[in-house]
């Protein structure tokens, strides 16, 4: 019996990544410029504005942390300043407030979309400018491809006046009323990690409003190096700029990026259609015709009182028993050890939402022997109970 492992999320190349990457090689442009990294920045801002957005500007960098390490940095985030952070999501969407001696104040989730929540969002604003501490910057994420309640946030943000940067990384192709995710904030950024629905093998974005931000972004991304015959530097810089190696990679992928967004949903279909059979669980959805998720990962909610005491762990580990990986969502940043001295606003959805909700394979490149392992062994648990 194949009993390969089934991963969560895989790397899926398309068949002509080779070709830049070849490309690269025979022209020797084996560094963090060249014609690959310029033609991935204009393939990502064409598919991007083509619904109509309004223009931007790409820079190619190496990962989504250092896109969001920049936007905070061009936003004028300093030792001491306090930046609004969605709690429920990666580490990465905290870590660069951190970096920059900054304070991260986490924000709770919403039901419709498990993303930030916009009433604890002003909750939280209010209270730290009666503190004497306006946010600086507020980081919403569109959790696993879901687009966050964007027009909401975006009133909030401009009643007080705070710039959001929209942390697009699991939602490359998701839309909110037909513009891209990636357009809709006062700076976005992407991710091309390894486990994303396109990839570079590791690798992300930065997007901007207009160019003059880019080329700050890419001054500083290039060890910030001031225009002189030698090396002067009158900044701080980083070395965060794309390979042209890498950026080859991602222009082959984005020539698949709908069909891979496609397989992405097709996958959430069959866990709709599979678990309309079994009581007690919720597979999370768009909350209407507004939002276009590309399902990057696809997440269910198991309610133990509906399924005969069967939990989110339980089902876990008897995937993991049968070689199928899964995995619990992201733990909450505030009650996570090296930021749980924070300041937090909610009222425990997030918290809820870990302690019950799993990730499932979700793949664009699964098989039909792999869906039907992945089926066979969820009826399995559920019939079991084990």
């Amino acid at each position: 019996m194949n009993n390969e492992k089934i991963w969560l999320s895989s790397p899926h190349m398309g068949g002509e990544e080779l070709k830049y990457v070849n490309k690269a090689f025979e022209d020797n442009w084996i560094a963090p410029l060249g014609p690959n990294v310029t033609g991935f920045e204009n393939d990502i801002r064409e598919y991007l504005t083509q619904n109509g957005s309004s223009d931007i500007e790409v820079a190619a960098l190496s990962s989504g942390t250092a896109a969001l390490h920049l936007a905070l940095i061009l936003l004028g985030v300093e030792r001491g300043d306090e930046v609004i952070c969605q709690s429920m999501t990666f580490a990465a969407s905290a870590n660069p407030i951190v970096y920059l001696g900054a304070i991260p104040v986490f924000i709770d989730s919403e039901v419709d979309t498990m993303n930030i929540c916009p009433e604890q969002l002003e909750i939280s604003i209010k209270d730290r400018m009666a503190r004497g501490k306006k946010p600086k910057a507020i980081i919403a994420v569109h959790l696993y491809g879901m687009p966050y309640k964007v027009d909401e946030i975006n009133k909030v943000a401009k009643k007080y006046e705070i710039p959001v940067i929209e942390d697009s990384a699991e939602a490359l192709g998701s839309k909110y009323k037909n513009a891209y995710c990636g357009t809709l904030g006062d700076y976005s950024i992407l991710s091309f990690n390894g486990n994303k629905i396109i990839t570079t093998s590791g690798g992300g974005a930065l997007i901007t409003k207009n160019l003059e931000a880019k080329k700050k972004a890419i001054f500083l991304a290039t060890q910030a190096r001031d225009d002189a015959p030698h090396y002067q530097h009158s900044e701080v810089g980083y070395n965060y700029r794309l390979s042209n190696v890498s950026a080859g990679i991602g222009r082959g992928q984005m020539q698949v990026l709908d069909k891979r967004v496609e397989a992405r949903r097709n996958m959430f279909h069959f866990y709709v259609n599979l678990f309309r059979q079994i009581e007690g669980v919720r597979v999370f959805k768009e909350p209407s015709d507004d939002y276009f998720s590309n399902h990057w990962l696809t997440v269910i909610e198991i309610d133990e009182s509906k399924t005969g005491g069967l939990d989110r762990e339980k089902l876990r580990k008897y995937l993991e028993a049968e070689n199928i990986e899964s995995r619990p969502l992201w733990k909450p940043m505030h009650m996570q050890p090296v930021f749980n001295h924070y300041p937090y606003y909610g009222t425990g959805i997030a918290e809820k939402m870990f302690q019950n909700g799993l990730c499932l394979p979700s793949g664009s490149n699964l098989t039909s022997n792999e869906r039907n392992r992945i089926e066979q062994a969820i009826l399995n648990c559920f019939k079991n109970r084990v």
